[in-house]
């Protein structure tokens, strides 16, 4: 039986290991195209059951949409996790339900936490320290550097700002309806404003970290590519 000497092995042992490893994109965290579709499921399954069989129904059928969605995710050997986290979501929101009697309360965590965002992006322009910049940079390894550039913040500064108009928009359309007990516009505000929204304001994240990254190049603050 021949076997592969170490001289043949070792490049693709070294190759293997100076490979970079591709950061996880937001779409893959939230599982993908269909962890997408599956996060919007339970939403509609609250809608559609108290438009039709009640508040109590529209507890047991969002919950048991979410770990249907769980259970398919374990069986196929995909990853759980986002399943995990939707399951988790689903349980706050319908005990806050079960605890006021009001359908409309099913969204009430995600109205709320739609502002903070807002005021925390928005705060972070204003401290000069832009969350879109210490995120993305954080994430790909890059450090503080381009708070150095001053052209490099004002990339991040703009991207930052989308995303606070983004979860503005969230807040005030979802706290309107809220406000009007308009429970299935409330449902339909919360899919069509939930990851196709954000995924428009991080195409702006990352126009921002294209632009500085070359910036910071030009100015040997970060290493060229190599080609």
């Amino acid at each position: 039986m021949k076997t592969k000497s170490f001289l043949e092995t070792e490049p693709d042992t070294q190759a293997e290991r100076t490979a970079p490893r591709r950061q996880p994109s937001v779409l893959d965290q939230a599982g993908g195209p269909k962890g997408v579709v599956y996060s919007a499921l339970p939403v509609l399954a609250f809608v559609i059951a108290h438009n039709f069989l009640g508040l109590t129904a529209s507890i047991v059928a969002a919950f048991a949409v979410a770990v249907a969605i769980g259970g398919a995710r374990l069986v196929r050997g995909e990853s759980v996790q986002p399943a995990i986290g939707g399951v988790f979501g689903v349980a706050i929101a319908a005990g806050v339900v079960w605890f006021t009697g009001s359908a409309k309360d099913y969204f009430l965590i995600g109205i709320w936490a739609s502002l903070a965002g807002a005021i925390l992006f928005l705060l972070s322009v204003l401290v000069r320290w832009p969350l879109a910049g210490v995120a993305w940079n954080a994430a790909t390894g890059k450090g503080t550097v381009w708070r150095s550039d001053k052209r490099s913040r004002l990339y991040y500064d703009i991207a930052t700002l989308v995303l606070a108009a983004v979860f503005g928009a969230r807040f005030a359309v979802q706290q309107y309806f809220y406000a009007t007990d308009q429970v299935g516009s409330l449902g339909i505000a919360k899919i069509a404003m939930g990851f196709p929204l954000l995924a428009l304001a991080l195409l702006v994240v990352a126009w921002a970290a294209r632009r500085s990254n070359k910036r910071l190049t030009a100015l040997g603050l970060l290493p060229a590519k190599r080609a």
